[in-house]
């Protein structure tokens, strides 16, 4: 009798025993597998933190440094449009040089420094006034180079400036065209013909 004992009560604790390593292997291998994944998972999420607040200070750096280049570009940028536009359409200095040109070939003629009328009261007033708004598109050409040569402007700053370029060139080509008179020649006295007659 003591020995079926003995043998039954072995017998129950070997199986107890395995039952317990049963549950035990698992829940070890369970939390090494959710250890694993809960150590990755901090990793990841420790990267996308890092990623996270690397990208708002970089926005923030973006947000804060613009506002006064920002506004120097644009300013520049309608600067370069404006001077471009006064080349090609004329300006109210040009037209005050040109009539002061006029002025000074009268006086000339009248003192009897000048012997070309037409050069005197035409030629040089056209002149100066093509000088004039050659000097305004170079400007415009330049202001707008340097609008462009700024990192991070807007598009409509770029927009801007690319038109003030081209209106520049417009204005060059055309303050050329005036002062070499490939427009018009310069207009002449059929001989034979005395001023004034």
């Amino acid at each position: 009798m003591g020995t079926t004992r003995t043998t039954d009560t072995t017998d129950t604790t070997a199986t107890a025993e395995k039952r317990i390593d049963d549950e035990t292997v698992p829940a070890q291998a369970v939390a090494t597998e959710g250890g694993t994944d809960a150590e990755a998972a901090p990793e990841d999420a420790g990267a996308a933190r890092e990623a996270e607040d690397t990208e708002p200070a970089d926005e923030d750096d973006d947000a804060a440094a613009p506002p006064t280049t920002g506004i120097a570009a644009g300013a520049g940028a309608v600067v370069a449009a404006g001077l471009g536009l006064a080349s090609v359409t004329g300006t109210w200095l040009g037209t005050l040089m040109a009539e002061r040109q006029t002025l000074m070939g009268q006086i000339n003629l009248q003192a009897g420094k000048a012997t070309d009328q037409i050069s005197a009261m035409y030629g040089t007033p056209w002149h100066t006034t093509a000088l004039v708004n050659g000097v305004f598109a170079v400007l415009a050409a330049l202001v707008a180079a340097v609008v462009l040569t700024r990192p991070r402007a807007a598009t409509w700053v770029r927009a801007v400036a690319w038109g003030g370029v081209a209106l520049g060139v417009l204005g060059l080509l055309i303050s050329a065209g005036m002062y070499l008179d490939l427009f018009g020649s310069m207009p002449t006295i059929p001989k034979g013909t005395r001023p004034g007659a």
